[in-house]
């Protein structure tokens, strides 16, 4: 099935068409490395390796880039509050970066190229840009001439006219034209810097993107994507300064996630409201924060709070307590019963029916809605006074396998599953079986207090994790 994707640029869904067969190119706009990452970090990071989990699964080789920035205004500044150098600060946070996502199950980048480790293709890309008459040096600053992009504005969608009346000229800048945007930042002193044909310097924010792009994905890619606040200036940005320097299309398909709200208030450090994933997976089970995220369309904005996260987690245990009984049952199943082929038609078209909502533009809330029709009909299944430990099998490995494309885990409890609680578990049952129901009943309530608890089903005793 043909997937298709709302792109950003042209305000509608098209066909995914790849520059190469069976291989994507895809760019990610990462974090600056200044501080922990908070939740509105976490969902890009969420729904971008979802789409790559997807694009995989359809069988696509994704080469996968997601950046760092290491230098910047706001390291600069974090390093002088903690009277340390930003190479440290910067170091200290991308491990940081790479701890909390890998607790909430992203997969590592093929390349996380940074910008200190990127400044001499940054310097080439500038001077070349001048060397085209799209930039110009002004007493140690550069400047991309907006103007000499023709089609500046079009992935906003703002005109040039729109965009001026509301620019400004800053003091200490010396554009020429109040849409002009920095490539290169003469140094202040005291500052980290880097030698260039116009003095010491670092680069602008904007350029990092556009030259590491370039040099680890060539000069058209196939998706670029990031958090929709960077659809302008940074985006639009880029778009103007690699086209400009490449004579060709920069990115084929924009996406963009939408905003998280704090309970019903946008996030910002201002009103203290901004939640950090270093905090929130010590609090919450990752598996439930993905969950949550994807339980909404990634272009949508999403409403964060812990009475919804209470809600998800509800949710998500569900589609585990669904997945545990096939576990469960499967101990007492036979290849008897005969309407096995109809079981196996209704999970193949289950799985489809996944597939096709997340072939449309990645539609993670009506995929998981699917899950859960697959959980009510595993749990009708498990019900059945004869199952087939084939089709249970189908069931379980359909779990598994569209659970992994969302990137949870649906496992049943740790598996080291104390031989304790199976001892004591046994232990009731024969005091069940000798009549000793207060000994049955303090090993239930031990174990309840423990967060175990145990159901009496047909096929034996099973308990779970609450």
């Amino acid at each position: 099935m043909t997937i298709k994707l709302y792109n950003t640029l042209t305000r509608q869904k098209e066909d995914f068409e790849t520059i190469e067969d069976g291989k994507v190119k895809m760019y990610v706009c990462g974090p600056t490395v200044y501080n922990y990452i908070h939740v509105g970090n976490a969902r890009p990071a969420i729904v971008f390796d979802t789409v790559r989990r997807f694009l995989e699964y359809r069988g696509y080789d994704v080469i996968y880039v997601l950046n760092f920035t290491d230098v910047d205004d706001k390291l600069i500044k974090a390093a002088n509050e903690l009277n340390d150098e930003v190479p440290n600060i910067a170091e200290r946070f991308i491990q940081a970066y790479k701890e909390d996502v890998a607790k909430l199950n992203v997969k590592e980048a093929v390349h996380h190229p940074r910008v200190t480790e990127t400044m001499d293709d940054i310097i080439e890309f500038i001077e070349q840009l001048i060397d085209k008459g799209y930039a110009y040096e002004a007493d140690g600053d550069v400047y991309f001439k907006t103007r000499s992009f023709g089609e500046y504005g079009k992935l906003s969608h703002q005109s040039i006219d729109e965009l001026r009346s509301g620019a400004r000229i800053q003091v200490g800048e010396k554009k020429e034209d109040p849409i002009d945007f920095a490539l290169w930042k003469e140094a202040k002193p005291g500052e980290i810097a880097w030698d260039s044909p116009w003095g010491k310097g670092r680069p602008g924010w904007h350029i990092e993107c556009s030259a590491m792009a370039k040099k680890y994905l060539g000069e058209t890619i196939d998706i670029h994507a990031g958090g929709q606040d960077l659809s302008f200036p940074h985006h639009e940005n880029e778009i103007a300064q690699s086209e400009s320097h490449n004579d060709t299309t920069f990115a084929n398909y924009w996406l963009h996630n939408g905003y998280i709200q704090i309970e019903n208030e946008k996030m910002s450090k201002s009103l203290g409201n901004f939640i950090l994933v270093h905090d929130l997976v010590e609090k919450h089970d990752p598996n439930v924060v993905r969950f949550f995220m994807l339980s909404v369309h990634y272009r949508n904005p999403i409403n964060f709070s812990d009475e919804l996260l209470s809600e998800a987690k509800n949710s998500y245990e569900r589609l585990k307590t669904a997945y545990q009984n096939l576990q469960h049952r499967k101990t007492a199943s036979l290849n008897l019963a005969d309407d096995n082929e109809e079981w196996k038609e209704k999970v193949k078209d289950l799985k489809q029916r996944f597939i096709n909502e997340m072939s449309d533009d990645f539609n993670t809330a009506n995929a998981i809605s699917v899950l859960f029709e697959l959980a009510k009909e595993a749990n009708i299944y498990t019900q059945q006074k004869q199952t087939s430990t084939d089709v249970i099998d189908l069931f379980a490995d359909t779990f598994e396998e569209l659970t992994t494309v969302l990137g949870f885990s649906i496992e049943a409890v740790e598996i080291d599953e104390d031989n304790e609680i199976d001892q004591l578990i046994e232990e009731r049952n024969q005091a069940r079986k000798d009549r000793n129901f207060s000994r049955a009943d303090e090993i239930r309530d031990e174990l309840k207090e423990r967060g175990i608890i145990l159901e009496d089903t047909p096929q034996g005793t099973r308990w779970k994790r609450v």
